[in-house]
This record gives structure tokens, C-alpha cells and sequence, in this order.
């Protein structure tokens, strides 16, 4: 999806009760090869779909990162999430016991992750299982992960936590702006497990002491 000089499609959506019209027309957009922003249990975040190849850099041009940047596969449930990442035995109850929640954990991506979107020396991914219904209810009628990144941009501390400001913020660089309301200003705690020990690499929404 091109982008035009059109400000995003904003979208109102219920945070308990998400109208599944509106969940379609999010939907629609990320399968069009759109650009969102989205929120979730820990802030918010920008997403697109596994093939898109514009929102991708869409998304380092925002946020200005390198391509050594680790993308997050935001999944519905584990079996997604295992479909993406090599899960060990000594990681799986770890990662089983701490999801769905405001986690990320770095793992080697399998052959379904694109190359573009994994580190390109380690092919290493970041994938997540959020706990919000809004998120859910997007990853349930896409039927597959969204690629996302934290909507935290240059120069400031911390992501906007209401659509409105999203909007006034990158209106005229994504393609829709879900609203579900306020929404935190804590990225994910996220969890390196690449290398077979544990590193909390980032403290966050998470609690990091349960690992």
C-alpha cells in the first residue's frame, strides 16, 4: 500500500468488546500492505504483515533504526509463535509459563521468518504473545503474526499512550490508528534466549525478576 499525503484511517475501537467491523478494517489495511498503529498490554506499537516489504522500512525510517534491529512476530498463541522460532526444551516452559503477557523473547527464527526482518548475523527474531483483546481480536481475523516494532521515536523517552497523539505524531506516515483507549508507556521486558542461557536484555512492563 503506497502512501498518499491522506492522514491514516482512524479507528475508535473498544478495548473489552472490539466491534469486529473495525477489527475487518484494520484487518484490511494490513493486508493490503498497510502500515498500523496498534495498541497492546504494554504500549504501543507499529505493525505490518509477515510479507510486506514497504512497511518494513517504513517502520526503520520512523523509528530510525538499522537493519541489526530486532522486529517482534506478535503472535495469537504458542503454536503460532513455534512456527517462527526454534523453542528448546529447557526454554519452552519458560516462554509457555510467561506468556500471554508483556514479554519479548529473542530466538533463532525457522525458515518461515524472512530475512529481511531477522537479524542479519545472528537470524534471530523477537516474538511475543501480548495479553489485550484489541491485539487478539486483530491476530485472530488476520490469521497469522503481525511484525511490529515499539512506537518509540527519535529524541523521545517515551511511546504515545493515546491514538490522538499517534496521530498528531505520524498521521500522514501509516496507513490507520486503532484508539482503544489510554494504553501504557512501558515497552515489553524482553528476554534473549538465542544463545541457550538467559539474558534480560531490556527491563520493562514485565516483571524481570521471574527470570
Amino acid at each position: 500500500m503506497a502512501r498518499s499525503s491522506q492522514s491514516a484511517r482512524y479507528l475508535d475501537i473498544h478495548p473489552v468488546d472490539p466491534q469486529p467491523r473495525l477489527i475487518d478494517q484494520a484487518v484490511h489495511v494490513l493486508q493490503e500492505g498497510g502500515l498500523i498503529a496498534y495498541p497492546t498490554d504494554s504500549c504501543y506499537a507499529l505493525g505490518c504483515t509477515l510479507d510486506a516489504r514497504e512497511p518494513l522500512e517504513r517502520i526503520r525510517r520512523i523509528r530510525q533504526v538499522g537493519k541489526d534491529h530486532h522486529f517482534t512476530l506478535v503472535c495469537a498463541d504458542f503454536a503460532q509463535l513455534s512456527q517462527f522460532v526454534i523453542v528448546s526444551n529447557p526454554t519452552f516452559r519458560l516462554v509457555k509459563n510467561s506468556t500471554p503477557g508483556p514479554y519479548t523473547f529473542i530466538l533463532p527464527a525457522t525458515k518461515e521468518v524472512p530475512r529481511r526482518m531477522a537479524h542479519p548475523k545472528k537470524h534471530t527474531v523477537g516474538v511475543r504473545i501480548p495479553d489485550h483483546r484489541v491485539t487478539h481480536a486483530l491476530l485472530e481475523a488476520l490469521g497469522g503474526p503481525i511484525v511490529s516494532s515499539t512506537l518509540l521515536l527519535p529524541g523521545q523517552e517515551d511511546p504515545p499512550s493515546e491514538g490522538w497523539v499517534v496521530q498528531d505524531l505520524l498521521g500522514d506516515q501509516l496507513d490507520a490508528i486503532i484508539d482503544s483507549g489510554e494504553v501504557g508507556i512501558e515497552p515489553t521486558t524482553v528476554v534473549n534466549l538465542s544463545a541457550g542461557e538467559v539474558e534480560v536484555a531490556r527491563v520493562g512492563a514485565g516483571d524481570p525478576d521471574r527470570f
